[in-house]
């Protein structure tokens, strides 16, 4: 295997620059300048990938680069943060250089479209995971929590669900690969493979939304995590729940449920003011960017989800567990 060193010489050290890293890849540990950030509070997410648990083990390599990084750039998203830094910890069962140049490769073009940096890590031998520790800024103040949805607030998500999780049920042969067009299939794995963190919607959501989570494990589940958290519930109107029309060549009843539970959407769900709706409709259209109201946040501290006529909803989703 090679070395530490060479592997960080050839495939992870970058070259990228910014005014905020004094110190980054190559030395003991990062030096970072702070003196920018006045006013601004640091914003920090870590999230470890497991082959066979996070994602499959025939997954594209370059897939998995980019979709390491992309689950954490999406916390930030979720916090309504601006990608900084970030450092990588990976561990390989071997020094393949083809794996690498790969991994490398997804992961670099994901960092350069958001701007953020690779300013330190670590490699070892072992069974592979890898592990991403990324770093952002918010205005002090101004980070979106998932514990402040208020009663009567709308409820909303960005893009469309369960493209990914039809995805993953293709790859795992529980949906018949002629269910679906080519373009379809291509386009429903690509949405596992190579998801795309909401950061430049999070952006413009940020100064009209009370609360926010990107949605990993499911609509349903992922809701509930903001209803406990806010001590609220919600009414949801399944038939609002945006599906692609990839999706849809599935049929409505069918498609449903990937987008209610299947998870590894990371679109946003937030909530909203009635008050706010309109600005932030019209902020939407002129960025072109696509968000859809699926829901009211109830009155009752039950943190339960009803349908629109008041049934209970039963709430499952991923369980992070890839199989075979």
């Amino acid at each position: 295997m090679s070395s530490e060193f060479d592997i960080i010489q050839d495939y992870f050290n970058w070259q990228q620059t910014a005014a905020s890293v004094r110190v980054g890849v190559g030395d003991d540990a990062a030096v970072l300048d702070l003196t920018a950030k006045q006013g601004q509070e640091l914003i920090i997410s870590v999230d470890t990938f497991i082959e066979g648990v996070h994602f499959p083990k025939n997954a594209p390599v370059e897939a998995i680069g980019h979709k390491a990084l992309a689950v954490n750039l999406s916390d930030l998203a979720a916090m309504g943060a601006e990608p900084a830094w970030f450092t990588l910890a990976i561990t390989l069962p071997e020094s393949n250089q083809q794996w690498l140049k790969a991994f490398s490769l997804g992961l670099k073009k994901l960092a350069d479209q958001h701007n953020i940096v690779l300013i330190g890590g670590d490699t070892t031998r072992g069974s592979l995971s890898i592990t991403i520790q990324v770093m952002g800024f918010v205005t002090a103040g101004e980070a979106l929590l998932r514990s402040t949805a208020k009663p009567n607030d709308k409820i909303y998500v960005s893009g469309y669900l369960g493209d990914a999780a039809i995805g993953l049920a293709l790859i795992q042969a529980r949906l018949k690969a002629d269910m679906l067009s080519q373009t379809a299939n291509t386009f429903c794995r690509n949405a596992l493979n190579f998801p795309y963190p909401q950061n430049t919607l999070s952006k413009i959501i940020r100064p009209y939304a009370t609360a926010c989570l990107d949605i990993s494990d499911g609509l349903l589940q992922d809701l509930t995590h903001i209803l406990k958290a806010s001590n609220v519930s919600a009414r949801l109107d399944s038939d609002k729940i945006p599906l692609s029309s990839h999706a849809l060549e599935l049929g409505y009843d069918t498609a449903l449920p990937y987008a209610l539970s299947g998870g590894d959407d990371y679109q946003l769900l937030f909530t909203v003011p009635p008050e706010n709706e309109a600005k932030l409709l019209k902020r939407i259209a002129d960025a072109d960017e696509s968000i859809s109201c699926i829901g009211t946040i109830g009155v009752n501290n039950d943190d339960k989800i009803r349908d629109s006529s008041g049934n209970l909803i039963s709430t499952t989703g991923y369980q992070h567990f890839y199989g075979e």
